[in-house]
């Protein structure tokens, strides 16, 4: 049994099991368990309009969930930042349409978040709960709960919380997609033998992961700032990428579209500015391959300006190693899927570059587990 220095290390290996017991909530031999489906059923309105609300890393689950429902369900969906939903005033209740709202959070808890929820439930909206936290007041008051089992997560950088949250956004599209006549059986039970599949393809790559990761840290931690670049599914992920980083080394970072560099931030790239692509590609997919082909020619165009880059690619992909200076790979997986195991990898980074910095990366100065409202403010 291995031995952790730090809670967030020791996090980052649990994935795998975390994910296991979650998918185990609403799995059932490899199929979607029917109560679940019961309770679902009226959440969504018939106009199949979603609105997610959530801060920080839930945010960034939010925005990958955002994707998986509209491009598996045919949903219309938003995503919203908590704190400006909650505090949009009466000209926006009353002028609006209200979708259902879907509300994520690690601790159930989180003051923004809850006051979004309560603000749906006022205006009469359907609201859906993804959390972390048994009892938690999210999960009372919404009127569909769907946990996740990821254990108690005690680094304040979240990790195995955010994995677990994809996992069931995921879920949820594929309950969803059967509900509303998206998916055929045959489909159906190939996701589902895809998710049930991904713990244990993280598991073996989890070692090969944390010693490049380590080494990257070494050759990175003199850079001021990183740039993190994803197109689809995956911006959330280069969105994730920057924010662990941020709050776990206290390095700047920002996510960024791949398809808006040139839009401005490319002044910035520079030898103390590298760049952290995501540019895995499921090639059984036409509009990820798409997706991976511009990503190339973006990388194209970053190795003759003569950027610094960190690719994330699938593994033995060589096209993509022969443009960047640092490739690392991941084992091929559907590109719905990919996002949960490309998130790690940038997880380890951030923890490695904590420690070449000297941060405790537990307890990141200025950030609590469960940002609630302080009776001073």
């Amino acid at each position: 049994m291995q031995t952790f220095a730090h809670e967030m290390l020791c996090e980052i290996y649990e994935q795998p099991e975390a994910i296991r017991r979650t998918l185990a909530l609403y799995l059932k031999d490899g199929e979607l368990k029917p109560d679940v489906a019961a309770l679902l059923v009226g959440w969504s309105i018939p106009e199949g309009e979603i609105l997610i609300a959530a801060s920080g890393s839930s945010r960034h689950s939010g925005l990958a969930g955002e994707i998986l429902l509209e491009d598996l369900c045919g949903l219309a969906v938003d995503v919203e930042y908590a704190s400006e939903y909650s505090g949009r005033g009466d000209d926006y209740q009353q002028n609006v349409r209200h979708p259902s709202v879907l509300v994520l959070s690690q601790s159930g808890e989180t003051s923004d978040t809850l006051a979004a929820l309560r603000e749906a439930r006022l205006r009469g909206q359907k609201t859906l709960a993804i959390t972390n936290a048994a009892g938690s007041s999210m999960e009372r008051e919404a009127d569909v709960s769907m946990p996740l089992a990821a254990g108690v997560e005690r680094a304040i950088p979240a990790t195995k919380s955010f994995t677990c949250q994809l996992a069931v956004l995921y879920l949820l599209a594929l309950y969803e997609g059967k509900r509303v006549g998206r998916m055929d059986a045959g489909a159906l039970a190939q996701h589902i033998a895809d998710l049930i599949s991904l713990p244990d393809s993280i598991e073996t790559q989890l070692d090969g992961w944390r010693e490049q990761m380590a080494g990257l840290a070494r050759k990175y931690q003199s850079a001021s700032t990183f740039l993190y670049l994803g197109r689809g599914v995956h911006y959330a992920i280069a969105r994730e990428g920057a924010l662990k980083l941020k709050e776990a080394s206290y390095v700047h970072a920002e996510g960024y579209p791949a398809g808006e560099l040139k839009h401005g931030p490319n002044a910035l790239v520079s030898d103390r500015v590298p760049l952290v692509v995501l540019a895995t590609v499921d090639r059984t997919l036409e509009g990820s391959v798409l997706r991976y082909e511009k990503t190339l020619q973006l990388l194209r165009d970053m190795k003759e300006q003569g950027a610094k880059v960190i690719a994330i690619a699938n593994a033995g992909d060589m096209d993509v190693a022969e443009l960047v200076i640092d490739c690392v790979p991941v084992k091929p997986a559907p590109e719905y899927l990919l996002p949960i195991a490309e998130v790690i990898p940038l997880q380890m980074f951030a923890y490695f570059m904590a420690l070449e910095r000297g941060v405790d990366v537990d307890r990141p100065r200025n950030l609590s587990k469960a940002v609630v409202e302080q009776a001073a403010s």
